[in-house]
């Protein structure tokens, strides 16, 4: 007689289906809001997904996109940067006001823009860590304190630029190509490029191992070794610097650096990360979903428009559009974790 060993007599365990692991993930949501979003306003009107358009909104969609990147590491980190929209508009007032006034060359007052919106994310990232205020606080006085900045040296008003189309870093910055009849500026290019990395970074590296365990359970992680605090920083920096990129590019696209550009933003890319399936309290988050919750947000506001819906609704979708990711992640999460 063949004796059945206990492993054939055991049920086998029932594996997650194909469907139930895709919904699983954070990126699932925003993927499914997007497609629904291209095909509602493309069946209203056809002309939402006509090569010019799509080109058009995928210029204005990268510089918010940009400051969104590194926003959600900082997310994902536990802490929050209400002052990109400040820095934003401040990096490129200091870059035309030295450039225009002979301090420095165009090159190196490109550096000394960034270089300031690394002082501030330095600034930022020590008063958090240092003195241990949430950086809701801490971020919304440098806001208030940057722009006020930024008006006081200008008067007010917008600084000029040079002919953009004469220039090498405009070219290089905001240049555009065409891929068949499809108009691409270089922003585009450098928002993928910055996408990928950071991506990389979150999900492949050791450091981004450790803005995951900052943000879900920093205890833990200072028990294990991680740097809590420079991590901080460096995110606080590089959130800073991206916004500071960002309003450059934007200033060169427009061929003005106003003081009060940017208003606004940081509650804007806050909802773009968060619509992407960014853990609000820290712990996870997600690059690609950030993009989707990039391209969701703007090409809405562009789809809006087109189909007849006055623009001052806009905040409207923006809200509805939150308090319906919320509780689909809350959703999925709960059903996740439960394995229903």
């Amino acid at each position: 007689m063949i004796e059945q060993s206990s492993d054939a007599l055991t049920p086998p365990r029932d594996r997650p289906s194909l469907v139930r692991t895709f919904i699983a993930y954070p990126e699932f949501g925003p993927f499914v809001l997007l497609i629904a979003m291209l095909v509602v306003f493309t069946a209203i009107n056809p002309a939402f997904l006509s090569l010019i358009n799509v080109g058009n909104a995928l210029t204005f969609t990268v510089e918010l996109g940009l400051i969104a990147l590194a926003m959600t590491l900082l997310m994902t980190a536990g802490e929050f940067d209400l002052s990109v929209g400040s820095v934003f508009g401040f990096a490129p007032v200091v870059m035309w006001t030295l450039f225009n006034a002979d301090v420095l060359p165009l090159p190196l007052a490109f550096l000394a823009g960034l270089a300031v919106a690394l002082a501030i994310g330095l600034f930022n990232g020590l008063f958090v860590t240092r003195l241990a205020i949430p950086s809701f606080l801490v971020t919304l006085g440098t806001l208030l304190v940057i722009r006020g900045t930024a008006l006081w040296l200008t008067a007010g008003f917008p600084q000029r630029t040079w002919d953009a189309e004469e220039q090498w870093l405009a070219q290089l910055l905001v240049g555009d190509f065409y891929i068949g009849n499809l108009r691409v500026f270089m922003s585009l290019i450098w928002f993928v490029v910055l996408a990928l990395a950071l991506h990389y970074v979150l999900t492949r590296t050791r450091f981004g191992n450790w803005i995951q365990a900052t943000g879900g359970n920093p205890n833990a992680a200072r028990n294990r070794g991680v740097p809590i605090a420079r991590v901080k920083v460096i995110l606080f920096m590089l959130s800073a610097a991206m916004a500071a990129f960002a309003g450059i590019v934007s200033s060169i696209r427009v061929s003005a650096a106003n003081p009060n550009a940017g208003t606004g933003y940081e509650l804007e890319v806050i909802a773009m990360v968060v619509i992407g399936g960014t853990v609000l309290n820290g712990g996870r988050g997600t690059i690609l979903g950030t993009m989707l919750g990039v391209l969701i947000l703007r090409l809405m506001r562009n789809g809006i428009v087109l189909i007849g819906v006055p623009g001052l609704a806009y905040n409207i979708f923006i809200g509805a559009i939150i308090l319906a990711m919320m509780a689909l992640h809350a959703g999925l999460e709960r059903r996740h974790n439960t394995g229903v």
